[in-house]
């Protein structure tokens, strides 16, 4: 029988913005709403992945799924296979690794990234949208995929290169969002190797994967849910969510 796990990893020593998970959003906290969000895709159990209590005991209380984690993972990604492989005993066939500073994320991409991945035509999936102007392409902030083939709707297409600079002028350049899954096999394969070369320099995690030869598949969504890593993001984020409630 198949089985998807949603988990989301999160801390709160993030060096831009301390404290980020429990930032206020329209009177609740960023961790919640991205935690809603992921149970909303009705796509399969969700787990929040903290070595913080104040996380684990906000989510929990809120009734929701949680899981005190070792405070030594490197990445957000080894934190998700200890919850794989301790607490859901390594069962799930289809693992999410959904970043918890998407509060605006919408339910309905998490379904159709974990309908692309039961497919099994990749070993990791993620998603991009288009970047809408010079300031998206020149800040390091947000995140650049380079695709084999230009994006459609409905349509994946294989990752070349994840980088936070400027790429220079290609029109096969996307906007990543912050959302990888994983099978199970690949999920295991990559917590087992070595941190690689461009995955330190970018701090990119998924250079990882894609530096030892693992397929990444990436499909395009219409709506660009925002990153918050900064005071700046949390401010475009707060009055975009407050506008549309």
């Amino acid at each position: 029988m198949n089985k998807t796990a949603i988990i989301i990893p999160s801390r709160l020593d993030a060096q831009r913005l301390p404290n980020k998970p429990l930032k206020l959003i329209n009177n609740k906290e960023m961790i919640l709403h991205v935690y809603e969000a992921a149970k909303k895709s009705n796509a399969g159990e969700v787990y929040v992945a903290t070595p913080d209590k104040a996380i684990f005991e906000l989510v929990s209380n809120y009734g929701g799924k949680a899981v005190l984690s070792s405070e030594t993972h490197n990445t957000g990604t080894d934190r998700i296979f200890e919850v794989f492989k301790n607490t859901l005993k390594s069962l799930p066939n289809i693992i999410v690794n959904l970043q918890g500073d998407m509060p605006n994320i919408e339910p309905k991409i998490i379904k159709n990234l974990i309908n692309y991945m039961q497919q099994g035509k990749c070993e990791v999936g993620t998603l991009a949208s288009e970047i809408k102007n010079n300031f998206e392409l020149e800040d390091e902030n947000i995140v650049k995929v380079l695709v084999k083939e230009k994006l459609k709707e409905g349509i994946f297409s294989e990752a070349l290169d994840f980088l936070r600079v400027n790429p220079g002028q290609n029109h096969k350049t996307y906007h990543h969002v912050g959302i990888y899954a994983f099978t199970s096999i690949a999920l295991t394969k990559y917590v087992s190797l070595k941190r690689s070369k461009l995955e330190l320099n970018r701090k990119l995690e998924q250079l990882r994967a894609m530096e030892n030869g693992m397929s990444i598949h990436v499909g395009y969504i219409n709506s660009s849910p925002l990153s918050v890593d900064t005071e700046k993001d949390l401010f475009r984020v707060k009055k975009l969510m407050e506008k549309n409630e």
